[in-house]
């Protein structure tokens, strides 16, 4: 797939245009923010506070330094109530439908590049930089589209799958063709410390990745326990709410049983958690809702490759429109998707067709 950014191509694409950066104080933006100044971009940064800890104080402190190293405008915004408008709250509100929601995939349409990039329109700025590792190319089919980063390892074009078309394409991704390992050893070349060295937790609101006690903290109104059943009726126990297991779920059950039992489906209707056997996880299909689509449907070849989790290869499915869903059936054994994930959707050679979220498994 031919790249429709190298260097070269970016440097006449942004040479005398502003560009806002999106820095959030880690190595990957800050990179970005740098190359960007280096190719003759008129840049400023921009910074969304998000949670008002001590963590985001210590990554402003440090883009003050590097900003004013480089001459470049800081913008420091303060988006707490956004974020837990559109961000938290509804990750509260998945988990009590008996969901498993992804919230950076919601935090990147809402936010970054919702009211954050809406934000550097009003400071002047055509365009928005980020640290992503993923690509702009230009497809021999669907022409300009995002794809998977060269770092397979780092790719994140998953969670940017629910961006809207024209936001997503009026972003610049300079590290789109790096590595990670290229990340650190640029900003070495260059003796730029990095504000905040650690990398970013998996969910940034919640403590130690515990949603379970993230949500007792938050107050929440939690339900409460139930019977534990095998797919065949049988009972084994009781649950402790269904909001503390997610689909596929194996250790922490609390259930003893002649072979390993995984949880496949959350009743909540009858309040039951329902167990059964690694040959159950399987599915054939899924129905995705809220679609994004980054090509037009139509445009779409009728076998698509699928992922369904982020440490997930894609698979080869079948695809179809109904109504305003996506039902997908899969074409090789696939595990069962989980309720509240993104189902991303690629070409054979990883360019983004869209996204939607996973409703149910078939």
């Amino acid at each position: 797939m031919e790249l429709s950014f190298s260097y070269p191509e970016l440097k006449d694409l942004v040479a005398g245009r502003k560009v806002a950066v999106a820095v959030s104080g880690g190595a990957d933006s800050l990179l970005s923010m740098v190359i960007l100044k280096e190719l003759g971009a008129d840049v400023i940064a921009v910074h969304g506070c998000f949670l008002g800890s001590e963590k985001s104080a210590l990554a402003v402190a440090g883009l003050e330094l590097r900003c004013a190293e480089f001459g470049i405008d800081l913008h420091v915004l303060d988006f707490k109530a956004e974020f837990d408008k559109m961000v938290i709250e509804p990750f509260i509100k998945d988990y009590l439908k008996g969901d498993t929601p992804n919230p950076c995939a919601q935090c990147n349409p809402q936010i970054k590049f919702g009211v954050l990039y809406a934000a550097a329109r009003n400071f002047g700025a055509e365009l928005l930089g980020t640290g992503h590792y993923v690509r702009i190319v230009e497809h021999p089919e669907y022409g300009r589209m995002i794809a998977r980063g060269a770092d397979l390892g780092k790719d994140q074009s998953y969670f940017l799958s629910l961006v809207p078309r024209e936001d997503v394409l009026n972003a610049i991704f300079p590290l789109g063709n790096h590595s990670k390992t290229e990340t650190y050893s640029e900003l070495e070349k260059r003796g730029l410390k990095i504000p905040l060295s650690s990398e970013s937790q998996e969910i940034c609101f919640v403590p130690d990745d515990d949603y379970r006690q993230f949500l007792i903290d938050r107050d929440v109104k939690l339900p409460g326990p139930g019977d534990v059943i095998l797919s065949s009726g049988e009972k084994l126990g009781r649950h402790k709410g269904l909001w503390r297991y997610t689909h596929g779920q194996r250790k922490g059950l609390g259930i003893g049983w002649r072979e390993p039992l995984y949880v496949i489906e959350k009743d909540l209707k009858r309040n039951l958690l329902i167990l059964g056997t690694k040959e159950e996880l399987g599915a054939s299909g899924c129905i995705a809702e809220k679609v994004n689509f980054l090509v037009d449907f139509d445009k779409w070849p009728e076998t698509v490759r699928i992922q369904t989790r982020y440490r997930q290869r894609s698979m080869s499915s079948k695809v179809k429109l109904d109504g305003d869903n996506l039902v997908f059936e899969f074409v090789e054994q696939h595990s069962m998707p989980t309720p509240g994930q993104i189902a991303a959707v690629y070409t054979e050679d990883g360019a983004v067709l869209g996204g939607g979220i996973i409703r149910k498994a078939l």
